[in-house]
């Protein structure tokens, strides 16, 4: 088996690409050892001393380390629990898909407007941001405001806010006049 990495805009988090699906549908994004239970794969990869999170896509893993691990330690050993864990058979998740619902009231907005900025994040944003290792999931819409919370190697990027505010937010706007800003949220 053959494992790709690729780096990412975030100094802290690498992608791995195992060459095969990850996940069939969705994304899964485990930024403590607790969260990471229901899935086996992201479980193997908190074991690694320096994991602080992990990012699943359709065909990628995204790893983020701790500020005080480099990667020329923590990639071999990452490389070899993906391998372990693709080799095995075990799923990659167990059990029900969580839902990711959880949006901020989008009260008094046009249900129009709410379908047009979703559908640019959902086919411009989001693929972009994949292939950095990451995702961005809408929130919300209110007052003129769209509430997005960042995912993956896009969590804590230092470009974070520049993508959000000179890409997505300008794209929205032009799109989208009821579009005055973008903020992120956890």
């Amino acid at each position: 088996m053959f494992i790709q990495t690729e780096e990412t805009p975030n100094p802290a988090a690498l992608k791995f690409l195992p060459g095969r699906a990850v996940l069939d549908t969705g994304v899964a994004d485990f930024i403590t050892r607790d969260a990471a239970q229901r899935s086996p794969l992201a479980r193997l990869l908190f074991e690694i001393d320096g994991v602080a999170g992990v990012f699943l896509g359709s065909d990628f893993v995204t790893v983020t380390k701790t500020g005080d691990k480099s990667w020329q330690v923590l990639k071999p050993m990452v490389l070899g629990a993906v391998m372990d864990h693709f080799t095995s058979g075990a799923p990659v998740m167990e059990g029900e898909a969580e839902d990711d619902s959880d949006e901020f009231s989008d009260e008094g907005a046009d249900a129009d407007v709410i379908s047009q900025i979703k559908e640019l994040i959902d086919t411009r944003v989001r693929p972009a941001v994949a292939q950095d290792g990451g995702d961005i999931i809408y929130k919300g819409f209110k007052n003129g405001t769209v509430y997005l919370n960042l995912r993956g190697s896009c969590a804590g990027c230092p470009s974070s806010t520049a993508t959000l505010k000179m890409g997505i937010e300008n794209m929205l706007r032009h799109y989208v006049p009821e579009v005055l800003q973008v903020e992120a949220i956890a």
